[in-house]
Formats: C-alpha cells, structure tokens, sequence
C-alpha cells in the first residue's frame, strides 16, 4: 500500500476509467490519482539584480512543488508584450535561478516566472520584479605596474589611480603565459605571487572593477624573472681559511655556495691583505669595474623611501682582474655556463675580524635563466639606474 490508501494498481484502474471519461489525470510515484487539470503551485519569492553584464533571476520553490519545470518572460519596459527568454527544469536545494547576459545597457527590464504543470497549465509569480541596467562606467585603468623579483615568487605593486572612482570595489591580477589566468582579486595595490619559480619568467597586468563588476582595460605588462637570493653570507680571507674563502652561485638549495678559494668552480674568492679587501673573479668569471653604492641588495617589499639597489646587470665592461670590496657597494658579477651567461648580484654588509682570521659579510642574488640582466626586474620597463 501507499499513501492516501491507493495502490498503484489501485490508482492505475481508476486512472484507465477516469481518461474513458475524458478527465486528464495521472498517478504520483507513490501511487496516488492527481488531476491534471490542477494548477502548479506558484514559485515564490521572485527577486532579481544586475552585476557584471548579467540580470540574475531568483526564485524558490513552492511547498506543493512536485517537479514542475519553470518558465521565466522578459520585456523592456517600453515593450508591451513579454518575450519567453529560458525553461529551468532543475533547481539546487530548492533555489532555482536564470542567469539574462542578453541584457543592453541603459535599458530597464521587466521579469516573471510561471511554474508549469503536465497539462502545459502555468501558474505565474504573484508579482513582476524589475531592474535597471545600468551603462558601464569602469574605474580608471591601473598605471605604474611594478614587478619586483624576489626568491621564489613576484611582489607586485601598482598606483591607485582607480580609488579615484566613487564606486570603486577592487582589482583583478592576471597571468599572461601565452593565455590569461585570474590569479587573485584584492582590495589593495600590491600582490604577492608565491607560485612563481626561480629561473622563469612572469607576465602579469591588473585590472580595476566597480561595485556593479563593470572591469577596467588591462594595465601594461610587468614582468619578472624570481631568481635565487640569500641575506648574511659569511666567507673567510683565503689567506686565513682557504677552504672557506670562495664561493659560487648555486643552482639549487643543495648546494653549498661556500667553496675552497681554489675549486675549479669557485665564481670567486675573497681576499684580505694590507693592501685592503678584494673580490677576485673565478674561472670564466668577471666584475664589473664599476662601483656601485647602495642602501640594499634589492629594494622592493618593506624597503625604505629612498632605497638604492642595482636592477639590470650592465652589458659590457667587465674585468677578470681582482676589484677591491667595500662596505654598502654592490658588486655585479657576469658568469659563463654551458647554456651561456649568467648575472649575479653582491652587495658586502660588514667586514672585520674573528679570532681565526678576517671575514666578510655579504647578500647575494644571481639569474638562473641565461641572457636575463634583470637582477631585479620591474616592468613594464626595467628601471636602471646606473646605465650600461
């Protein structure tokens, strides 16, 4: 037996009479004799907006519901008739929803939902929900798009020249390798990628959106290429400590950079004697001749106002003979691999005395991939400071 005392063959023989009879009728799953002649219940709570392009049409079921699919009409308020524009057949947790992209901007639209039973009898919302689409008016495109390479990711920082939009909401940072992806929306001028990898090189523009999702132009592109660093370095004098006076860019964190002064693949040694403190290029390494003062190895993340670092590696005047090292000067370094040259970045903090001999304190930093000068790239144009 099944509900209301009907059983399906119960139901089924009342069902063969009733259609002799020209009733239109019909038995639920549970075996019980419905009219099809009744109307379906009337969706509820009909609401709508607009976001983004898209009228979003709501509505919830009926209690009475019994799988009825819906139909959802349109019309611009300056039309007199309503244009059938979807049927919705399925519904999530008793929420069903219309998604109208074929809406026109500056135009206000009027919107109902009809619930429609077996016989095609429909039982429309007790009430019309309307909405204005509104003519997009996006907020000012990001300028000044910065990117700053650091060890294993890229920080980003843009100008807020979009606050000035009273209905401004936040912004959008994409990734361009060849096709664009949505990284991350944020509130704020900057962005900090953690999935970048040392030795590849990153595109990215930004975008800015309104409180309606009306989304700017993309900015220029930024670029950078994360590259290997490392903060309080410590090497000996060769003179003091041999085995501990030389060093060499790491391809990896497996590999000590500290070296004997005379390994084969030392990039270079440090020496102390009394005519001063010296940088002495390993083999098929070289120095830039030129001294370049600064205040950090990098600026970029919690750096001063005023921050002086070294960001292109300079093309050309590079010498293999020993470069005296001063305290805050950056030191640039051109290295050959078998894949071509490499650029590196020194900058020495403190020197002095332990009592088994002198030893110096640096920061370094070096590009794994090879050709790229950028020891610490910004886009969308490299700021140099120093020239080539």
């Amino acid at each position: 037996m099944f509900g209301h005392g009907y059983s399906v063959g119960r139901c089924a023989r009342s069902l063969k009479v009733l259609l002799l009879l020209g009733t239109l009728t019909a038995c639920d799953e549970d075996g019980v004799l419905l009219s099809l002649d009744d109307p379906p219940a009337a969706p509820r709570a009909l609401d709508a907006h607009y976001f983004a392009g898209v009228v979003t049409v709501t509505w919830t079921l009926a209690p009475g519901w019994s799988g009825e699919t819906f139909r959802v009409y349109s019309r611009r308020i300056t039309d007199r008739d309503y244009f059938l524009i979807a049927e919705v057949s399925s519904c999530a947790e008793g929420a069903c929803e219309y998604r109208d992209a074929n809406v026109a901007a500056g135009v206000t639209y009027e919107y109902y939902v009809a619930a429609v039973g077996a016989s095609g009898l429909e039982t429309p919302s007790s009430h019309l929900v309307e909405v204005a689409v509104p003519v997009p008016d996006p907020p000012a495109v990001p300028v000044t798009v910065l990117a700053t390479a650091l060890d294993g990711s890229v920080f980003l920082t843009w100008s807020d020249d979009a606050r000035a939009a009273e209905d401004f909401s936040h912004y959008r940072v994409y990734l361009d390798d060849g096709d664009v992806f949505l990284l991350s929306e944020t509130d704020s001028e900057g962005f900090l990628d953690l999935r970048a990898s040392n030795g590849e090189t990153y595109n990215y523009f930004v975008s800015a959106l309104d409180d309606q999702g009306h989304e700017s132009g993309g900015s220029s592109m930024a670029s950078a290429t994360p590259r290997p660093d490392y903060h309080g370095e410590l090497i000996y004098s060769y003179l003091d400590a041999p085995s501990s006076s030389g060093f060499r860019f790491p391809l990896n964190e497996q590999d000590g950079p500290i070296v004997h002064g005379d390994a084969p693949g030392r990039h270079f040694r440090f020496e102390q004697d009394q005519a001063g403190w010296w940088l002495v290029p390993g083999p098929g390494a070289e120095i830039h001749n030129r001294v370049f003062s600064t205040s950090q190895l990098k600026c970029g993340p919690g750096s001063d106002a005023g921050c002086i670092d070294v960001t292109i590696a300079p093309a050309r005047d590079y010498t293999t003979q020993a470069v005296e090292a001063l305290p805050a000067t950056t030191y640039v370094l051109r290295y050959s691999g078998t894949d071509g040259h490499h650029y590196a970045a020194v900058r020495i903090t403190s020197q002095g005395y332990l009592d088994d001999g002198a030893v110096m304190v640096f920061d370094w930093a070096h590009q794994l991939q090879p050709g790229n000068v950028g020891l610490e790239r910004r886009g969308p144009a490299a700021l140099v400071r120093y020239g080539t």
